[in-house]
């Protein structure tokens, strides 16, 4: 006997089970629907095909409802198909089920080796629509940079110094202080190292060359990752939290010239910058426990400094900036796009901004390295 409801009917032919729809699937309805859904479909669990033919009245709550009653049944291992939606229907229906993405089963947990390849497909496939998602996004930014070049009057020169003050002149205090104490570190456990085989004067090439070829300009990186591009995150998730950036849109403003192109000329002009600095305060630290610890004076120390290093590595390091300034930029602002609009996603996205920030400057610095080798330089 077919089991019916108010608004959703099952019925039997040919081994196969027809769940059918009806009336005003809305919020409204939502607590009747729902009682009745977890009656029908706990005596259809079989069923492969949903007609929503009949559905008068549909909102994002009842779409909700549907989406999440396919995915219970396709739980069971069922192929199921949703069919006779309307055109007037689709669009929500197809944001909706694509949120709530019902056609991934829930892995059965009794079995460990099934749990953990379902997490990994799962990890593997949101990783890859990240990364295309990401592709698309810089694609975006380098038209909108290239637009800027061809046509000046679209730049924002007020926003761009304000955020070069902001992210530049701002982290001077920081940036140097961190690097200063490097300095100190590495001069230490250098001399420490070096003593024993009677090469203390070589604790300057040491300082000297980690400093101006990687360690200024990646902890330079690392820190403003931490500090400005999570700040970009921030302040876009929450623009996109209060409705803001749809209120630029609607006035025919684009968001990526109002917000992203700014912070993105910003980051790439302070980095290089904040990155010089870094090294002369790595160098200043260095300086001054050789001279503490090893007695050598700072006339002795820069002598030896222009004789340890050339030019050449101190453009390796900085030529790295604004490449890294680019990459945290346009993560902080990508992911502050991609708030959901709750608290919760905003803090979820601030964080993911600054791991993925920092991974992809280390991936960066570690092809540089690669390609330096291989170049010889």
């Amino acid at each position: 006997m077919p089991r019916t409801s108010g608004f959703l009917s099952a019925s039997e032919s040919a081994g196969s089970i027809l769940l059918t729809a009806s009336g005003e699937w809305t919020i409204t309805n939502g607590a009747a629907i729902d009682r009745e859904l977890a009656t029908v479909v706990a005596t259809a669990k079989r069923a492969n095909t949903v007609d929503i033919s009949a559905i008068t009245r549909l909102d994002t709550s009842g779409a909700w409802l549907l989406a999440r009653t396919v995915g219970i049944l396709k739980q069971g291992g069922n192929q199921v198909a949703i069919i006779g939606s309307q055109p007037k229907f689709d669009a929500m229906l197809q944001r909706v089920v694509d949120t709530y993405r019902p056609w991934v089963s829930v892995p059965d947990r009794s079995n460990f080796i099934v749990h953990v390849l379902a997490t990994i497909g799962r990890g593997t496939t949101t990783a890859l629509e990240i990364a295309l998602d990401l592709v698309a996004f810089l694609g975006h930014a380098a038209v909108v940079l290239l637009r800027a070049v061809i046509q000046p009057r679209r730049l924002r020169v007020t926003s761009t110094v304000f955020h070069i003050e902001q992210v530049g002149f701002n982290a001077l205090p920081i940036v140097g202080l961190i690097s200063f104490l490097i300095g100190v570190v590495l001069a230490y456990q250098g001399a420490t190292q070096l003593r024993q085989f009677g090469a203390d004067v070589f604790t300057i090439d040491l300082i000297a060359i980690s400093i101006l070829r990687e360690l200024g300009i990646l902890l330079t990186a690392i820190i403003v990752a931490g500090r400005s591009g999570s700040a970009f995150t921030a302040q876009l998730g929450s623009m996109k939290i209060n409705e803001e950036i749809d209120a630029l849109q609607t006035f025919g403003l684009d968001a990526m010239d109002v917000l992203v192109l700014p912070r993105l000329l910003a980051l790439i002009v302070a980095l290089p910058l904040l990155a010089f600095f870094a090294d002369i305060m790595g160098l200043l630290g260095g300086g001054v426990m050789c001279w503490v610890l090893l007695d050598i004076t700072p006339s002795a120390f820069v002598e030896r400094l222009n004789d340890a290093v050339s030019v050449a590595s101190f453009w390796v390091g900085f030529i790295k900036a604004p490449i890294f300034g680019a990459l945290i930029a346009l993560i902080g602002c990508f992911e502050g796009f991609a708030v959901s609009g709750s608290a919760e996603s905003l803090g979820y996205h601030t964080t993911r901004s600054v791991v993925v920030s920092i991974f992809l400057v280390i991936v960066a610095d570690a092809l540089f390295s690669i390609l330096f080798g291989i170049l010889g330089v």
